[in-house]
């Protein structure tokens, strides 16, 4: 089965270059992992052993030819790894020996600038993966030979070498190296005026060069924070920070700095709650830290970007293969607060470990549409794209917790309304009455999930069929006219 994108939400998809916060926090964000999506050969059993740590292949004219694998699962951006020059066998992009030239393992300076036009022809933003903390070699500090790497080649364009020992250490954490002598990472000097004055030169030329929307900004808490805004002003778009703390006292008063970071803190919540089966209330307290809270420096939840998996961390389903509850946990990241992220291979439910095993081959997986979680990432996305499309409050409407229990949440988003549960697929079918939705009396409610359909009762409330432990989307059928929803 194809999913196509509908009428309401195509009016959404327009090129938009120099993207900001406003425009992005519509999007929902595809995460290319570049080597292992898509080759130019189009093959889809060409090798590749995660626990090799080299290159498999991928590439920007293969991704660019498999777009529409993106598209019609209703994503409206996508963000690739980073393009820069790297050392031997850097497949991941993050051991970079010179910014201003691109790594032709995943094509040409040409084949990039093509990658751009295809996604942009398509209506979705390009978000490009960049890292201004360092720079890659393949040795120990000591040894470093400055003049491989440009355009910063001389030792004091970088800190002095120093282990990080304390991660409670501010300052180790900003100028101290990663890495160790089988690759270390040189810590550029971001607090120096000079390299600063060319970070910023580069930043804009990138952007420029290769139409980016929108950056997603690695080891943020590795860099001086007031580096950021300038930086950021000189890209001229959406930043969106890596902050890997999952205290939220932490990570999310870097948005004073940057537009927006991953939201580890909620990350970590939903992680325990389904995946372990944690009480709910584990990820009611989570909220909390992101909504109307001066306290913990979280300054926008509608822009933070929201996720279940990355290429740094273990699958969801390495935890569990239960489809009933990464079901639900999809559905919460994408219909909360804030900018859903999904990582290449989640739709298909792959099961990888840790860093290097949940960087595994796309193409493995014959990039199949029937997969389950393929048509449940395409239902998500689109419910999420016509509620935006045709509500104006939506996207700035802070997700409000109505009731829970240790086992089921209620919530509201504007007009819609959501049940998720952590019981998983074994959970007995059976009725749950709603409570505080506030629907209008009489008027006819659909479960967008499952297509039932119910009546709301005098105090605009419904008894919702909860079956399998699977999610209730509830939306008033109002609401649904044009979405190609449930025949609507």
């Amino acid at each position: 089965m194809r999913f196509l994108i509908t009428a309401s939400v195509a009016s959404l998809l327009h090129v938009c270059l120099a993207a900001n916060s406003a425009d992005w926090r519509s999007r929902t964000i595809y995460q290319v992992f570049t080597d292992r999506f898509a080759r130019t050969d189009g093959s889809t059993d060409a090798p590749c052993n995660v626990a090799n740590n080299i290159y498999c292949g991928g590439t920007w004219k293969g991704l660019e030819n498999k777009l529409d694998y993106i598209k019609n699962m209703g994503f409206t951006a996508v963000w690739i790894s980073p393009v820069t020059k790297q050392v031997a066998q850097a497949y991941h992009g993050y051991y970079q020996t010179d910014l201003y030239s691109v790594n032709t393992n995943f094509g040409t300076a040409d084949e990039l600038k093509s990658l751009a036009s295809a996604v942009h022809s398509k209506g979705m933003y390009l978000m490009l993966d960049v890292v201004p903390n360092h720079m890659g070699y393949p040795g120990c500090a000591d040894k470093v030979d400055y003049s491989t790497l440009h355009p910063f080649n001389k030792p004091d364009h970088y800190h002095s070498y120093c282990p990080i020992d304390d991660y409670q250490n501010q300052t180790e954490v900003e100028q101290c190296w990663i890495g160790d002598c089988q690759m270390e990472m040189p810590d550029i000097k971001t607090d120096n005026t000079d390299v600063a004055n060319e970070m910023n030169k580069w930043i804009k030329t990138l952007v420029s060069d290769y139409s980016i929307d929108g950056l997603r900004i690695d080891s943020v808490k590795n860099v001086n924070k007031d580096f950021f805004p300038t930086w950021c002003e000189s890209a001229g778009v959406f930043c969106m920070g890596e902050v890997s703390d999952g205290q939220a006292t932490y990570t999310y008063p870097y948005q004073e700095y940057v537009d927006s970071v991953f939201d580890y803190p909620l990350y970590y919540a939903m992680t325990r709650v389904f995946q372990k089966q944690t009480p709910m209330s584990d990820i009611v307290v989570s909220l909390a830290a992101c909504v109307d809270n001066e306290e913990y420096g979280c300054k926008d939840s509608t822009l933070i970007g929201t996720f279940l998996e990355n290429h740094d961390n273990p699958r969801f389903a390495h935890g569990t293969q239960d489809m009933s509850l990464v079901k639900n946990a999809m559905a919460f990241v994408a219909l909360g607060d804030g900018i859903p992220v999904v990582y290449q291979g989640q739709e298909q439910h792959y099961q990888g470990g840790d860093d290097p095993g949940c960087r595994e081959a796309l193409w493995l997986s014959d990039y199949n549409t029937t997969a389950p979680l393929y048509k449940h990432t395409a239902l998500i996305n689109n419910i999420r794209n016509h509620v935006s499309a045709h509500s104006s409050t939506f996207l700035s409407y802070q997700t409000r917790v109505l009731t829970y229990t240790d086992t089921e949440i209620q919530m509201r988003k504007d007009v819609l309304r959501t049940v998720f549960s952590n019981q998983g697929a074994g959970a007995p079918t059976w009725t749950l009455t709603t409570q505080g939705m506030e629907f209008e009396s009489g008027k006819t409610v659909v479960d967008v999930m499952s297509c039932a359909k119910y009546t709301a009762n005098d105090t605009g409330e419904v008894d919702v069929k909860m079956v399998k432990g699977l999610p209730a989307i509830l939306l008033q059928d109002g609401s649904l006219s044009g979405s190609g929803l449930c025949g609507y």
